[in-house]
């Protein structure tokens, strides 16, 4: 994930989160804090693993695609922040806006682990 809050996930991810727009249905994504990554600003930047084209053009081993035939096969796609209602994770549940909360709720991690006192109640999360 991007420090904007774009994400990066399995391919689909971003037409379910354009179909859950489209009919008004809230779209959580559900990831780990730790996948993170601060250094990359937005989704653009997330190098896409690219799988063998063969998966797209071949049945089994026979090729079923015409020979002059080219094709793509990205295992991930990127799903913008606009598209995401929230993101849970292990820290608790962040919102819009992403790139403000995200570094805040750093912030608060920081304070709450490295503060005698932690921030709000016993469970700042």
């Amino acid at each position: 994930m991007a420090a904007n809050g774009d994400v990066a996930n399995k391919i689909g991810t971003h037409g379910l989160a354009i179909l859950a727009k489209h009919f008004e249905i809230p779209f959580y994504v559900a990831c780990p804090y730790s996948t993170i990554d601060f250094k990359t600003k937005q989704g653009n930047e997330i190098l896409i693993e690219q799988r063998k084209t063969e998966e797209v053009t071949n049945f089994g081993l026979q090729r079923t695609a015409p020979e002059n035939m080219k094709a793509q096969n990205p295992a991930f796609d990127v799903t913008p922040n606009e598209l995401v209602t929230g993101l849970i994770t292990d820290k608790g549940i962040i919102g819009p806006p992403y790139k403000e909360n995200l570094q805040f709720k750093i912030s608060l991690v920081y304070i709450t682990f490295f503060d005698e006192k932690p921030l709000g109640s016993k469970n700042s999360f």
